[in-house]
């Protein structure tokens, strides 16, 4: 049963229901309905309070980013960005062995200049949502992850390979173009200028222990078992902490590359300051002293 719901949804639509993100428009629909036509959508993982996945679901097309699913990835990055029950965003495909294979380049053979730069910047902004979300986030990538689908991952705060996958790289110079979603400037800064230039200039496909051993992604799961299982055990382990530290930690580690050393100190001061007086603070001083886990409810 489908239930259409005109308004945003505050943190408790994401508890218990799929929530699938259409024009602005919200699709629910509960976990025993078969899967939403949506190409990209969010769902709580039932099992695991405060964390939720964005699904990318365009299976036989790899995932690549039509502008359908951009549009509809762009709206679920905005419902969490304001979501308090989001702890952890994890970034995976509905499908096994699939990640995101870049810009959906049939459909964008039909598409006039004007529509091709209009895509770039809504990728540049749904990309620049991603990397500035509030909470940890992380890429499952199990599947291939080219060009666009690499750059998507990259504005993720980390990345974990399944063990199989060989695909992830950035070919757009084969192609005749260069990297158009921020994939020359973080890469270059998560990798180095060498590095960048390598991957970039070769048009490279890794695979995954290539990978994590150049710094591209930082974990690579078991070979029993895939990304998406390591990306849960890690989003386990990250949301299990105060979620006010955890945005305030991201916030202040953003800023590295943007300010020098005694900026970024005063930044983090004045991160850490409210951070004394929350009621996180004292359940985490409570709990340490009673030699239990704290029970954190981000405020």
């Amino acid at each position: 049963m489908l239930l259409i719901v005109s308004r945003v949804h505050t943190s408790s639509a994401l508890r218990n229901v799929r929530v699938a993100c259409v024009g602005r428009r919200w699709i629910q629909t509960t976990h025993s309905t078969t899967p939403t036509s949506a190409e990209a959508y969010l769902e709580p993982v039932s099992d695991r309070p405060g964390i939720t996945s964005l699904l990318l679901n365009r299976p036989k097309a790899k995932n690549a980013i039509s502008l359908r699913l951009l549009k509809e990835l762009q709206e679920c990055l905005d419902t969490v960005q304001f979501d308090k029950s989001t702890r952890v965003l994890i970034i995976r495909s509905s499908t096994v062995g699939s990640f995101c294979a870049g810009a959906d380049l049939i459909e964008r053979a039909t598409m006039t200049k004007a529509q091709v730069d209009k895509f770039l910047i809504d990728l540049r902004r749904a990309l620049g949502t991603l990397e500035n979300l509030p909470v940890p986030t992380i890429a499952a990538i199990d599947g291939p992850a080219l060009g666009g689908g690499l750059e998507m991952g990259l504005a993720c705060d980390l990345r974990v390979a399944g063990h199989s996958v060989t695909k992830i790289g950035l070919p757009e110079t084969r192609l005749g173009i260069i990297p158009g979603a921020g994939g020359t400037q973080r890469l270059t800064r998560l990798l180095g200028i060498a590095k960048a230039k390598n991957l970039i200039f070769t048009a490279r496909a890794l695979n995954a222990q290539e990978a994590l051993d150049y710094g591209v992604v930082d974990y690579v799961s078991a070979p029993e078992s895939t990304a998406y299982d390591k990306a849960l055990d890690l989003a386990q382990e990250i949301s299990a902490n105060a979620p006010l530290a955890l945005r305030a930690a991201k916030q202040a580690i953003s800023r590295v590359p943007d300010v020098g050393l005694e900026s970024g100190l005063d930044f983090e001061r004045a991160s850490y300051e409210p951070l004394l007086h929350s009621k996180d603070r004292l359940e985490a001083l409570q709990a340490f002293k009673e030699k239990r886990a704290p029970i954190f409810k981000g405020e």
